[in-house]
């Protein structure tokens, strides 16, 4: 302590503040680095949790005495702990779900129940059974499903039920055999609904248009991120990965139309029936001769001169039936047909040496633009006639940054051995070790070898001064020398001539 004292004493106001900072900041740095050693090892337990369901998981938690972080919509305990939690709180129904299923009805009894009621809690019970079912795929976060019966009025036959199924995923978008399998879903859970009843919509892209709506391709963000995809597939074969941005802007026809064509072909005309009718008529007439006065009188000569007449007529009528070629059509265009297509490249430029050995990048050559245009035209199909255009250009790429994921990540189970803590524990430890090493020890060491680089020298007592001893002597050759006390050897005085000598 002496020591420490007569060191400190010799440290002047500004070496002073620099050692209590130092002596500071290796003090914190070996806490943090002891409470990061000792603290437990934490991993997710529950994620995006509603309000409600996570205050009862919070409340669990504490009342169980466990150790828990929230962070955010997350909640973390530690990694030994965290199977046990999640058995023992799934024995208690936590986290609980907010969509009640046939468990509704459990709650009805016969008593002021009327049937209106009924229907309402099974309608209700269904919604919360069919959110639950949906809730059990990985892809889907959040699920509520809308159910409309036409129960109010039961003599119109011409009501059909429908329903719309609203979703969040996890990550990304929902795709079109997915929202597929919701609509059959649903729909084989309802008496007399079909698949083309049900709208699905996505929370973060609106409504997911059915197979029967578009095009078998799917929705038009799909068939552009397919058409984008094969276009940057073919680009990164010459031009190399990540050396080609592609850009596509797909047009389609979102109307019905219906077409009906009827087609006569006047020179074309074959006979398919032949009517023939004949017909013969005979007559006798047993009138003779003129008839005359005498023929009139009863006894007159026209007896004598009479005579019988036969007349005869054949008639004969053909018919033919004719059919004129005829060509009828109808044609429905459904909406997804592509009305007009642009795409948009841009290429990465190449580095070349100049002259005086300098780096530069220089635009792609105008016969290999054009190579690649030919290419991404046969990729994407390209049509003159209905005005699509492909741009290709050939400038150098600027670097940019790292886009943080907008839709965030679930952290994933740790593993027994984190590297992430070992870092964080090493960077704390190197960062006590040169601050012991390169502040403190220099600081006093340095002191302590200048105080003995001073000279010595001999006071009136015979105490050793700093001025008595050469300069030259060092830190090296001064320790032995004061390892012994230096004394002043007796000398003799003259004193005043009084005539004697003592």
């Amino acid at each position: 302590m002496d020591s420490l004292s007569s060191l400190w004493s010799t440290l002047d106001s500004r070496r002073r503040i620099i050692v209590i900072g130092a002596t500071v900041a290796v003090f914190v740095a070996v806490l943090a680095l002891a409470r990061t050693t000792t603290s437990p090892d934490m991993s997710l337990l529950y994620a995006n949790l509603d309000g409600s369901a996570a205050g009862d998981v919070i409340t669990t938690l504490d009342q169980r005495g466990a150790t828990y972080d929230v962070r955010g919509t997350s909640i973390f305990v530690p990694s030994a702990e965290r199977d046990a939690l999640r058995m023992t709180l799934a024995s208690e129904g936590l986290p609980a779900n907010t969509n009640q299923g046939y468990e509704i009805l459990d709650n009805l009894s016969g008593f002021g129940t009327t049937s209106q009621m009924f229907d309402a809690a099974y309608w209700r019970a269904k919604e919360g059974e069919l959110a639950r079912t949906m809730l059990a795929s990985p892809h889907i976060r959040a699920a509520r499903v809308h159910i409309s019966s036409p129960t109010g009025q039961p003599f119109r036959r011409d009501q059909k039920p429908t329903a719309a199924v609203t979703v969040t995923t996890t990550r990304g978008m929902l795709e079109t055999t997915q929202a597929e399998a919701l609509r059959f879903l649903v729909a084989s859970s309802v008496p007399g609904m079909l698949p083309k009843d049900v709208a699905v919509i996505d929370g973060a892209n609106g409504l997911v248009a059915g197979a029967d709506d578009s095009a078998t391709l799917g929705t038009d963000n799909e068939r552009t991120e397919k058409i984008r995809a094969r276009v940057e597939r073919l680009l990164a074969a010459r031009v190399g990965p990540g050396n080609a941005v592609v850009e596509v802007s797909l047009e389609t026809v979102t109307e019905t139309e219906s077409i009906t064509e009827r087609l006569i072909d006047p020179e074309s005309r074959i006979a398919i029936s032949t009517e023939v009718q004949e017909s013969t008529n005979k007559a006798n007439d047993s009138r003779g001769g003129d008839v005359t006065v005498a023929s009139n009188l009863p006894d007159g000569d026209a007896e004598a001169g009479g005579g019988n007449s036969m007349n005869e007529a054949a008639e004969s009528r053909s018919v033919t039936n004719f059919e004129v070629s005829e060509t009828q059509r109808e044609l429905l265009r459904a909406p997804g047909a592509v009305r007009r297509l642009t795409v948009a490249v841009l290429v990465n430029a190449v580095e070349t040496t100049n002259g005086s050995g300098e780096v530069q990048q220089v635009p792609r050559p105008e016969e290999e633009l054009e190579d690649l245009r030919e290419l991404v035209a046969a990729a994407v199909g390209f049509d003159s006639n209905r005005g699509d255009e492909i741009t290709i250009r050939s400038m150098a790429f600027e670097p940019t940054a790292a886009q943080d994921d907008p839709l965030g990540t679930i952290e994933a189970p740790s593993t027994p051995l984190d590297m992430m803590r070992l870092i964080q524990t090493g960077v704390l430890a190197v960062v006590a070790l040169v601050l012991g090493l390169f502040v403190v020890r220099p600081i006093l060491v340095g002191r302590g070898a200048a105080a003995r680089n001073e000279p010595l020298q001999l006071d009136n007592s015979g105490a050793a001064q700093p001025s008595d001893l050469p300069a030259q002597i060092t830190a090296d050759t001064a320790l032995p020398v004061l390892a012994k006390p230096i004394r002043a050897k007796a000398t003799q005085r003259p004193t005043p001539s009084t005539g004697s000598v003592t």
